[in-house]
């Protein structure tokens, strides 16, 4: 049976189409907008009383929050999934890590630097986030002088969900951390990756 999806690309949804895509497991997306009419509806908010996108219904049980799905998705199939108990505790560590510390940051200054319209816009909140940012970004380059992946040698679910909740990395400048902007262009060049973002842009 398919994991049902509901949410749309070019969202948080990515995130999660991102790890199904490396899991190979059987998925369809139902279009759910952001802030769509469908988000109010009794069905949906039965999956996720939050009214937010995205969520998933997998054998019975319903899920929100992306990085947590993408969590499950990667332990139920055992794709990028630690190996030990301590390779667990890194790949939480990091998620919340991009949920807690990276996340808003990075999301405020892409709202008051591109996303929302010009008159909206204020530039000093923009420039507020973009010093976190760079505060996370040194944070980032620093765990990576040690191992070319967060939790040690190969690509995991640590990598995919900090690289996800980065995915306007390079639109924000990765230049001043270059540990930082070859592990991000190796994360996306995963063919997993590359057929995530395809999915994005055509439905964008």
């Amino acid at each position: 049976m398919s994991i049902v999806v509901y949410g749309q690309p070019a969202s948080r949804t990515f995130r999660v189409l991102w790890m199904l895509e490396e899991s190979g497991a059987p998925y369809e997306i139902v279009p759910h907008a952001f802030g769509g009419p469908e988000t109010k509806s009794a069905a949906f908010l039965a999956i996720n009383p939050n009214g937010a996108i995205p969520a998933i219904t997998d054998d019975g049980r319903s899920l929100f929050e992306s990085l947590a799905i993408n969590l499950y998705l990667s332990r139920k199939s055992g794709a990028l999934w630690p190996r030990d108990v301590a390779g667990e505790g890194i790949a939480f560590q990091w998620t919340l890590w991009a949920a807690t510390e990276l996340e808003g940051p990075i999301g405020q200054w892409g709202y008051h630097t591109f996303l929302l319209p010009e008159a909206e816009r204020r530039p000093e909140l923009a420039a507020e986030a973009a010093g976190k940012v760079e505060r996370r970004l040194t944070i980032l380059e620093g765990a990576l002088a040690c191992t070319p992946w967060l939790a040690g040698e190969a690509f995991g679910i640590a990598d995919l969900n900090v690289a996800a909740v980065l995915f306007r990395g390079p639109r924000f400048g990765l230049e001043r951390w270059p540990r930082v902007a070859d592990w991000h262009q190796r994360c996306y060049a995963r063919p997993a990756a590359q057929r995530a973002v395809a999915l994005r842009e055509v439905k964008s």
